[in-house]
């Protein structure tokens, strides 16, 4: 069980996109109101430990993982576009005009394929091999939900003590147009690697 655990961690608390904008909404003073955004990812995680626990992985194979993660990068970019845009204003309340929402954070986890890699081993090998079901998968599931919640919060959170201590303006522009390049690059990864190399495997 430590095992399944170990794992979660690793994979949840890696550097991605979803963190990423923690980090950044904390480095512009919206660790606190971004709760929903954690709350969003917390709520995807549990779903898809839900539906991959009963269903198994034949429910995301193919065509599915290939549209999901198309939606997943286009979202992505999406969003690094709208953090590049955005302008710091350091007088007054310390605050980016785009706050992550508990919409962004479902959506985005539900199309990231960081989450199905992090879930899927999890609930179709590790559950059934350590006789994780029924009432226990939901508590489970629960309790990892609960942990990917803390995922983009302690980034967060490493932003907010980052950000408390600069004060130029333009060096949390800097910031938010590297976490922006970060999550460009993310998200043409996730296109080339979830969706142009599976797609050009079955032309050729």
């Amino acid at each position: 069980m430590l095992a399944i655990i170990a794992y979660a961690l690793g994979v949840m608390y890696s550097p991605g996109p979803v963190n990423l904008l923690g980090l950044n909404a904390g480095l512009n003073g919206q660790a606190k109101a971004s709760l929903g955004f954690y709350l969003g990812v917390g709520l995807a995680m549990l779903i898809l430990f839900l539906l991959f626990g009963w269903a198994g992985a034949a429910w995301v194979q193919g065509n599915a993982l290939i549209v999901l993660a198309a939606l997943g990068c286009g979202y992505i970019f999406y969003l690094a576009i709208k953090i590049a845009r955005s302008s710091i204003d350091i007088g007054g309340v310390r605050q980016a005009p785009r706050l992550m929402r508990f919409s962004d954070g479902l959506i985005m986890q539900l199309c990231n394929p960081k989450g199905i890699v992090a879930t899927l081993p999890i609930a179709t090998i590790q559950f059934p091999a350590v006789g994780i079901h029924g009432v226990s998968l939901m508590l489970w599931s629960f309790g990892l939900a609960m942990l990917a919640v803390g995922a983009p919060g302690s980034y967060a959170l490493i932003g907010a003590l980052l950000g408390k201590r600069i004060e130029n303006p333009r060096i949390l522009k800097g910031f938010s147009l590297a976490m922006a390049v970060l999550l460009a690059g993310v998200s043409l990864s996730i296109g080339y690697e979830h969706v142009w190399l599976p797609l050009s495997s079955r032309v050729i």
